[in-house]
């Protein structure tokens, strides 16, 4: 589906002057940072919306897939038949999402007509199964009884408290919901604001938490976020302005669901530090919390495990 996508995206800047798309992406870090927040819709013309996707599809691909794999494994019996993308722009998630499952109808709902438009037309003959619907994203919004799977990413940032609430609020009707937002602490708290309240709609966290227990970080000391490895097209790397053929996207994210997903054992929320003989891993566990182990060449099988984890991994993977 990677290829897919990559294919869909070359040649999207194509006419468009680099100075307007420089502008535009410019725009566009300031509010994916924060420093602008806005309660109406970020994508305003094509010129926007093709820097956005030449900018951020990548990355909210790989990290949206990272955290539907990571929910999925928890459910390896299960796949939706609908899917709802709220916010969903361009459709990052919904291309993320039909790479991790196949046979379902997802709907992509977004205020932005020019990035539904552009989503549709980098979907056509790919992703066939896709409504692209013109939506208010707040207060009001309303999803078909029903749905199996929802998908909220990089969107909660756009939002006023109380849209954030409403939206929230809403996806809990689902059977499942995933929720990702940029890896920084203001992500990280949205991500926790959103956990509390699927909790309290009854719904259950099968991911990355171990539990659906009170997070034990500290806000202000800490915050919880993985990380997605990013391949860069040339297209990518002019867009950006990077030289490295790659690039790491940092995310936070929560999976949770009503169906019967045990969470991992733990969770590697740090990357493992290789040392000498023996690998730290930063955890995060049902019963003590946060916690570091150390693995060393005397749990023998385990070392191995423990060589070959990366962060985010579900601790023990024989979990």
């Amino acid at each position: 589906m990677h290829d897919e996508l990559r294919a869909a995206l070359a040649g999207l800047l194509d006419g468009l002057p680099p100075k307007q798309a420089a502008q535009a992406v410019d725009r566009l870090i300031a509010n994916y940072r924060g420093r602008t927040p806005t309660d109406a819709p970020v994508l305003r013309d094509r010129a926007d919306v093709a820097a956005y996707a030449a900018y951020r599809m990548p990355a909210t691909f790989e990290a949206v897939r990272a955290a539907l794999a990571a929910f999925a494994a928890r459910v390896p019996d299960w796949s939706p038949a609908t899917h709802v993308d709220i916010g969903g722009g361009t459709g990052a998630a919904t291309w993320a999402t039909a790479a991790t499952w196949r046979g379902h109808h997802s709907t992509v709902l977004d205020w932005a007509e020019p990035a539904l438009a552009l989503g549709r037309e980098l979907a056509g003959g790919v992703l066939d199964d896709v409504e692209w619907r013109r939506q208010t994203i707040g207060a009001g919004l309303t999803l078909p009884d029903g749905t199996d799977l929802v998908t909220i990413s990089y969107v909660l940032g756009e939002l006023t408290e109380e849209d954030r609430r409403a939206v929230v609020d809403q996806a809990a009707r689902a059977t499942s919901v995933v929720v990702i937002e940029p890896g920084t602490p203001a992500g990280y708290a949205r991500i926790r604001e959103a956990r509390d309240q699927l909790i309290a709609a009854g719904l259950r966290v099968a991911a990355p938490c171990p539990h659906s227990a009170r997070c034990p970080i500290v806000p202000g000391e800490d915050w919880c976020h993985f990380s997605a490895r990013v391949s860069r097209s040339s297209l990518h790397r002019q867009v950006k302005g990077g030289s490295l053929p790659y690039e790491d996207e940092k995310f936070s994210y929560v999976a949770a669901t009503t169906l019967a997903a045990p969470p991992a054992a733990a969770r590697i929320v740090r990357k493992p530090q290789l040392r000498k003989g023996q690998v730290l891993l930063d955890l995060c566990t049902v019963d003590d919390g946060l916690a570091r182990t150390t693995v060393t060449k005397r749990h023998g099988a385990q070392y191995k495990v423990a060589r070959d984890a990366a962060w985010g991994d579900a601790w023990p993977e024989q979990d």
